[in-house]
């Protein structure tokens, strides 16, 4: 049984969101010294969200943007681009306050205050309040999640089973560590990667099993196959025939939760992105017009297969039926 009503939707139900993380994240991953220079601190909503919105016109899409409170505070240009888009139809969702990789491992009381700040900045700019939360870098743990139910948040999307990302995060943070700097980002728990692929009830005490938690998890997609991840730095990296592959196997799922990032359309060159950060990330070497084709492509080829494009919070809605998930295998 399909997890949405087949009798309504013809193909995959599609949900597009982005990660707005801000350039300084990047440097935190890195842990490159320093942080971004003031003319690129706000280049991710200033420059990249609008080629994003633009990409998201072309296809008709009203797509989920995981904002950072913080941004929305300090970049009065940003909460205007974003408002606009909040206007159009497009969801705003929380991505905490102040982004911090490591949420799950902070004192409650500062867990509350990263989701309550965010939450109240993004209800301002869009005149309602979010019903999403993503963690940052993936890692939820089942206080966040309390924390969330306690609040009336409708879903989750932060699980992402992905295993060759799992592995190369793993890699990645331990050769900076060896290189005698420390990574901001953290390595979450080996359990992630039995969680469901499709959409789910977390259980108390355990976001990566099903239970009966009043809020849905929504994973990222990845394949049935290696489980690999199936987000737009991928899709942009991926050599065309691969690309293909990974979208024609996330289409064949009812639900394709495709997540990008701000960074995915960003030009190095004419943002001015510093050459130590295009050397550590390898989405940053590669040109826009070749991103923008990669998407464009991903984006046509869910369309032509009958896809229908749902911001998060719809989709969310759409695996409820009678007060359960529909469809979730036991």
């Amino acid at each position: 049984m399909l997890w949405y009503d087949s009798h309504v939707f013809a193909g995959p139900v599609v949900s597009v969101s982005v990660d707005l993380d801000p350039v300084e994240c990047y440097f935190r991953i890195h842990a490159l010294p320093g942080g971004p220079a003031d003319e690129i601190r706000h280049v991710i909503l200033r420059r990249c969200l609008p080629r994003l919105a633009d990409l998201f016109a072309r296809h008709g899409i009203r797509a989920t943007l995981f904002a950072v409170g913080r941004d929305l505070e300090e970049d009065t240009e940003g909460r205007r681009i974003l408002a606009d888009l909040a206007s159009a139809g497009h969801e705003l969702a929380n991505h905490t306050h102040t982004h911090p990789y490591d949420l799950v491992r902070l004192p409650r009381p500062r867990i509350a205050e990263e989701i309550d700040r965010a939450h109240a900045a993004i209800a301002a700019v869009c005149g309602r309040p979010p019903v999403g939360f993503r963690a940052p870098g993936y890692e939820i743990s089942a206080e966040v999640i309390e924390l969330l139910c306690a609040r009336g948040y409708r879903y989750d999307s932060s699980t992402f089973p992905a295993i060759p990302y799992y592995l190369a995060k793993a890699a990645v943070l331990g050769l900076i560590r060896l290189s005698g700097r420390r990574s901001g980002s953290i390595l979450g728990s080996p359990a992630v990667l039995r969680a469901p692929r499709e959409p789910y009830r977390p259980a108390a005490g355990s976001p990566y099993r099903r239970g009966d938690q009043p809020i849905v998890e929504l994973p990222i997609t990845v394949t049935p196959w290696l489980r690999l991840h199936v987000i737009g730095t991928t899709l942009v990296i991926a050599p065309e025939w691969l690309r293909r592959r990974m979208v024609a196997a996330a289409l064949g799922s009812p639900f394709f939760n495709l997540e990008l990032h701000g960074i995915d359309l960003a030009d190095a060159g004419a943002d001015g992105f510093p050459a130590a950060l295009v050397a550590k990330q390898p989405d940053l070497r590669v040109p826009l017009a070749r991103k923008l084709a990669a998407l464009d492509a991903t984006l046509k080829e869910a369309r032509d297969l009958g896809a229908q494009f749902l911001p998060l919070r719809d989709a969310a809605e759409q695996t409820v039926s009678r007060g359960e998930p529909a469809g979730f295998a036991p």
